[in-house]
């Protein structure tokens, strides 16, 4: 058994097993975990497709745009930017104003803007619907686990609630590919925003009637002013993430670099005097929740980060087709999906944190093990590799969802989610821009992007150490 990782001299605020004010919801409407669980999980594997559409389309839809090499980023990175910059905000807002209501607007927030994705004729119309597309997915995010965490109490339900939603997250990456790719071979990029547009307004219409509503019993004004210093501070923190590509010494970028350090010391600030704060600062001398959040970036950096990109040098670098590639992006996703629906059969043998350390060391020595492949242009060669991944992926996604709920106050689900996809989607946007960086620093010729690709396999197999540093370091010490 392992060692817990809580201190048990340390007076909780609330935890999750021993909730002191449970969520309200009308008690006339009973609670369907079965049916919570199933609209949550369709929506977020949705999410995710709809997030990882230009994955293997990249080259197409910038050929089609007329996007340069430079500005390639931003139509990965405007998701990502979106969701980081609102993730936090929506779990506040779907704690204080109802999970239900804000799933239910994401949802159709989601369908409506990813169909205006299809309809964009220039990047910037593509990088903003891309944008929107981000916002309604950090409400569908966020709202999802509150829901989860109010229909499931802490315990077995629970951890097996929350591997299934980590399986629709890897299960979301693992269709979005062979989808995305074999739309754009019969059509053009366009046709994968069309369908998912639709197929999300489809999952907003069945979800009012399967979930209930559920809020934290708070009184106080929302925390409007902590809301606009935080979004302003992502927004501007990714923006010179994604513009320090062409030039980390240019004036815009240290411009913005500085705007998104005064925005978040004003941020803190602000939530240090607010008497309902969007995000408990105290949580931050907590390990787990440090740990849940560290564990949330790294995955973005070096696991979404590099295979966001990977794709686009394949095709690139071997000539690979859409297709061929979205098929090795599912093998990795599906082994992903495969582990993530398994991972809960570890509860009470191995801690959520220490599974984090787990998957990233298999992560990293997953990509050592590719090094040479691209250049070798043997994608059989990568097989061995995106396996070992995809078991490593599998156990970051099941165990950060559990994590970052478990690690915050029973009634603040919502806003743990928040932070937690917060760090990821921050470390993914910037990774792509890392990963774009190093695999084209030499050029964009066929054996320039090679040799590129084994710089950032090198690169991303370093932070995958860094991280499971990172989690088995933060832990609280027990007391007797």
């Amino acid at each position: 058994m392992n060692e817990p990782d809580t201190d048990i001299t340390h007076t909780p605020v609330h935890t999750p097993s021993t909730p002191s004010t449970p969520s309200h919801s009308p008690a006339h409407t009973p609670v369907r975990p079965a049916a919570t669980l199933a609209v949550t999980g369709a929506a977020t594997a949705v999410t995710l497709m709809a997030y990882c559409a230009p994955m293997v389309s990249l080259s197409d839809t910038a050929a089609s745009l007329g996007t340069s090499l430079s500005a390639q980023a931003w139509l990965l990175n405007g998701a990502p930017l979106g969701l980081a910059a609102l993730l936090l905000v929506a779990g506040s807002l779907a704690d204080d104003y109802g999970r239900r209501r804000l799933f239910l607007a994401g949802t159709v927030g989601l369908g409506v803007t990813t169909a205006l994705a299809a309809l964009a004729h220039t990047t910037l119309l593509f990088t903003l619907a891309r944008v929107a597309q981000g916002f309604a997915g950090a409400a569908i995010l966020t709202s999802s686990l509150g829901l989860l965490a109010h229909a499931f109490p802490a315990g077995a339900g629970r951890i097996r609630a929350m591997g299934v939603w980590g399986a629709c997250v890897s299960a979301g990456i693992a269709v979005a590919s062979p989808f995305a790719g074999g739309l754009t071979m019969l059509a053009d990029w366009r046709l994968p925003y069309a369908a998912l547009g639709v197929v999300t307004l489809a999952v907003a219409a069945a979800a009012p009637r399967a979930l209930t509503e559920s809020r934290a019993p708070r009184a106080g004004r929302p925390d409007l002013a902590g809301a606009a210093t935080l979004g302003l501070a992502m927004v501007a923190l990714l923006a010179a993430l994604t513009l320090g590509r062409d030039g980390w010494l240019r004036a815009p970028v240290g411009a913005l670099l500085l705007a998104a350090a005064l925005l978040t010391a004003a941020f803190g600030y602000v939530e240090r005097r607010s008497a309902t704060p969007m995000l408990d600062l105290g949580l931050l001398r907590r390990p787990p929740f440090l740990a849940a959040t560290a564990g949330g970036l790294f995955t973005g950096f070096s696991v979404i980060g590099l295979f966001s990109y990977l794709p686009t040098v394949l095709q690139g670098a071997n000539g690979m087709s859409p297709m061929s590639a979205a098929w090795l992006l599912a093998f990795w996703s599906g082994v992903s999906l495969v582990v993530a629906l398994q991972a809960r059969r570890l509860a009470g043998r191995v801690s959520a944190r220490h599974q984090l350390a787990v998957g990233f060391v298999l992560h990293a020595v997953a990509l050592l093990t590719m090094l040479g492949a691209v250049a070798a242009g043997s994608w059989v060669r990568l097989l061995p590799g995106l396996l070992l991944s995809g078991v490593g992926s599998g156990l970051l996604n099941a165990a950060l969802p559990l994590l970052a709920v478990d690690s915050v106050p029973a009634d603040r689900a919502a806003m743990g989610s928040g932070a937690n996809n917060t760090a990821r989607y921050l470390g993914s946007a910037a990774g792509v821009a890392l990963m774009i960086a190093v695999s084209t620093a030499s050029g964009s010729a066929p054996a320039d992007l090679a040799h590129g690709a084994d710089r950032a396999l090198l690169v991303a197999a370093g932070l995958g150490v860094v991280a499971a540093l990172s989690v088995v370091l933060l832990r609280e010490r027990v007391r007797r």
